[in-house]
């Protein structure tokens, strides 16, 4: 299997007030070229994939390390030594740490998490498993739930004459639409949490977009899939005969998964005023006790999880290790880009600022969706939530208290339209790699994209009405 895509999972760039790398750097100052690596990681990211797959298979961590010391390199010159130190120490202690240390339990503990077993891919079941994963998705992230799921309903649905449908339906619920509902469900959101953004604010003000999203879709699916089943050969299709029943194995780890859910909540509700600072960033006590117990988890997952169930979900280690190596980069090459931002009309993004913006400066919530939602399915959904969150106030009480739409709007932008291309959310093109696996004859690129601008961009028209619109 083709080693874990991009936009893959959680981009965790925290920036803490009065600490924040953009109140170190003076972005009006910056030039856009301090973004050029930056923008060349995204960019490798999104193409190597598709025209150097080689390439980029064996390499990518050396093309990430260039674009990072392409940064570094001159950012030393300029700024001096102590900067530079100060830019990593806040990129690693703030926001790659808690990244890598909450992507690695919950990627450990969901791989501990087994469905074994063979039914029969009727419409009904279809829909069925697609709700499941739906719901799952923003309890163990869109990664964890899609990797549980996949591999049952491409068994159920192996005798059907046509499936591409169910796998993308899949990628779009189950990878994307599935994770808006809480913080550990998809990237861009968890990013929010840890920026300030309250566990229930996300919960609360997603829970509608994306109940009608998910419905809608789940109801486009079955009218399709029963269409598509009614003309297929009936005795291929009904065959019944190897269906057993599906087995949960690795249960213990459904517990260690609640143990997760705590463990972000505690570090969000409860705030002792206790830390340090290294190099100029804050350390938290609360931050460090969940960051240690989700090692914990993770390492009992190991300990309690049979070798036969990891064995059964095709466990190993090289997703992880490929998103703890593009991060990394992105971490550090991001920082320009967010001091720039912050700079709002002084700096050298006053464009995209004036094209969210009215002529007195207030956010147009309709084109914050939109363009969140357009940049994220190319680029990455996480990255691009972290630009226009701070492209809107940068505050998270801000945004919750006096802009509660234009942060709604990040939101749905970013974890609903990473489900437009197979880069733009972590799961998409492992989903994709793995129904080739299995024979499924996946669309390209362009064709999966002919498939969700079909699908999707009327019903993201129509929320951005209802929700920006008319509710103004």
């Amino acid at each position: 299997m083709r080693p874990f895509r991009p936009g893959l999972l959680l981009p965790i760039l925290t920036l803490l007030p009065g600490l924040a790398l953009g109140a170190e750097l003076d972005g009006a100052s910056l030039s856009l070229a301090w973004t050029l690596p930056f923008a060349g990681i995204l960019l490798s990211i999104a193409l190597f994939p598709l025209f150097a797959a080689g390439v980029w298979h064996h390499h990518f961590g050396k093309i990430v390390a260039l674009w990072s010391l392409a940064f570094l390199g001159p950012f030393v010159a300029v700024h001096g030594l102590h900067d530079s130190a100060v830019l990593v120490a806040h990129a690693l202690i703030a926001e790659y740490i808690p990244f890598i240390v909450l992507l690695f339990a919950l990627y450990t503990i969901s791989g501990g998490i087994l469905v074994w077993g063979h039914l029969h891919g009727s419409p009904r079941l279809n829909t069925g498993l697609l709700a499941i994963g739906t719901l799952l998705a923003s309890l163990m992230g869109t990664t964890g739930a899609a990797m549980l799921l996949i591999r049952p309903l491409l068994r159920a649905n192996e005798n059907r004459q046509n499936k591409v449908h169910v796998v993308v339906f899949f990628i779009f619920l189950v990878a994307n639409v599935g994770g808006g509902l809480t913080p550990l469900g998809d990237p861009p959101l968890f990013l929010g949490f840890l920026k300030g953004v309250d566990f229930l604010w996300t919960v609360e003000h997603m829970a509608l977009p994306v109940l009608i999203a998910s419905l809608a879709l789940l109801t486009a699916f079955y009218l399709l899939d029963r269409h598509l089943y009614r003309r297929e050969d009936p005795v291929k299709t009904a065959d019944i005969s190897r269906d057993t029943p599906l087995r949960l194995y690795g249960k213990a780890n459904g517990l260690l998964l609640l143990g997760v859910i705590g463990a972000v909540l505690m570090s969000g509700l409860w705030k002792p005023g206790i830390g340090f600072h290294v190099l100029g960033t804050e350390v938290q006590v609360q931050n460090l006790l969940r960051d240690g117990l989700l090692l914990a988890l993770a390492a009992a997952s190991l300990l309690l999880t049979p070798r036969q169930v990891r064995a059964g979900n095709e466990f190993n280690w090289a997703p992880i290790l490929e998103v703890g190596k593009l991060f990394a980069g992105i971490f550090v090459t991001i920082a320009p880009a967010i001091a720039i931002l912050r700079a709002g009309r002084e700096g050298h993004l006053a464009g995209l600022v004036t094209l969210v913006s009215d002529a007195d400066g207030a956010p147009l919530d309709l084109m914050y969706f939109w363009m969140t939602g357009l940049l994220s399915s190319f680029l990455d959904n996480a990255p691009t939530y972290l630009v226009f969150f701070n492209l809107a106030a940068g505050d998270a009480t801000t945004l919750m208290q006096q802009l509660p739409g234009t942060l709604l709007a990040i939101s749905m932008g970013s974890v609903f339209m990473g489900a437009l291309t197979y880069i733009g959310n972590a799961p998409n093109f492992m989903i994709k790699a793995i129904a080739e696996q299995r024979g499924v004859a996946m669309p390209s690129f362009f064709g999966y994209l002919l498939w969700s601008c079909a699908i999707l961009l009327p019903l993201f028209a129509l929320m951005s009405v209802g929700f920006f619109v008319l509710a103004t």
